[in-house]
């Protein structure tokens, strides 16, 4: 019984008797406030041999707030395709590496994926150290739905491409959540307004730092906000609910989801997605859908 508990704590990184073996620990670090670690991130972050991280100076912040002392190595998108061999080589060799983001849980929009990716092909043991996630948080903070979500990431910089992305996020039934940058929010939000319509959104703003802020209206008039206060200081996240019921659905809504979805969709899978989006029912759909094609002869229902 005390061995199997031991192996148990010794996989869980925390047996101070038993050391960590070799391989990739993924650990979740804070998005802001240093308290928000847990004793396993600590305890493994202590224990390996050294630690790959986005930007020395960020990491170096923590592990000063917690006396570790663990060596460090700079692992980021500009010379991850160098890194990543030797890397996985050490580890092979009986090496213990943690992989940490600048902020949260690693591998989400970041070049960690690819690291883990490469060292699971090459047999490479992996646990992940789970704690803080800038996703999860904003869900939480922003009050929107989280029965069911969608995390997009980024959406591209440019208008067009933004709107592309933007319109394969309608059909999706869930609250979505996106990053962007401060200084494209705006932007982003007029363009998701265009698309996705007046739904409900959360822009939330520096989590667990100083300055928390979580701003909770329209997109329209989130849009309208940041269009006349301009951009915003910090990191951000956008979180936009679904669409209402079919109470809160007028015919003008239903009608500009079915126009997107039957641009790239047969009409019974534009009346399935738009459906799924607006909670109105597939009887109600299907009607507008027939009259928009009789409005469009070429559209065959």
């Amino acid at each position: 019984m005390d061995r199997k508990k031991d192996e148990m704590e010794a996989k869980a990184g925390t047996s101070k008797d038993m050391p960590l073996p070799a391989g990739l620990y993924l650990v979740a670090t804070p998005i802001g406030n240093l308290g928000d670690i847990t004793l396993r991130a600590l305890e493994t972050l202590r224990s390996v041999d050294c630690i790959a991280c986005e930007d020395k100076r960020v990491t170096v912040k923590l592990l000063s707030a917690h006396t570790i002392k663990t060596p460090l190595v700079s692992y980021h998108e500009h010379n991850a395709a160098a890194m990543r061999p030797r890397l996985i080589a050490r580890m092979n060799g009986g090496e213990r590496i943690a992989l940490v983001s600048d902020a949260g849980t690693p591998l989400i929009s970041d070049p960690g994926y690819k690291l883990a990716q490469d060292a699971r092909e090459q047999g490479v043991s992996i646990q992940v150290i789970p704690g803080v996630s800038a996703v999860l948080a904003a869900l939480v903070a922003s009050g929107q739905p989280s029965d069911a979500f969608h995390f997009a990431g980024f959406l591209p910089p440019k208008k067009a491409a933004r709107q592309r992305a933007l319109e394969g996020l309608v059909a999706i039934p869930g609250t979505l959540i996106l990053f962007e940058s401060a200084r494209r929010l705006g932007a982003m939000l007029a363009d998701a307004n265009a698309v996705l319509g007046p739904r409900p959104a959360s822009v939330c703003r520096e989590l667990t730092k100083f300055y928390e802020e979580t701003r909770s209206q329209t997109l329209d008039q989130l849009a309208a906000h940041y269009a006349e206060q301009g951009a915003p200081k910090g990191e951000i996240v956008v979180v936009i609910g679904r669409n209402k019921n079919s109470d809160g659905v007028d015919d003008a809504e239903i009608e500009r989801q079915l126009v997107i979805a039957l641009e790239t969709k047969s009409l019974r899978d534009a009346v399935a997605d738009v459906t799924a989006v607006t909670g109105v029912s597939k009887r109600k759909v299907y009607a507008h859908a027939l009259a928009l094609s009789q409005a469009n002869p070429e559209e065959d229902p």
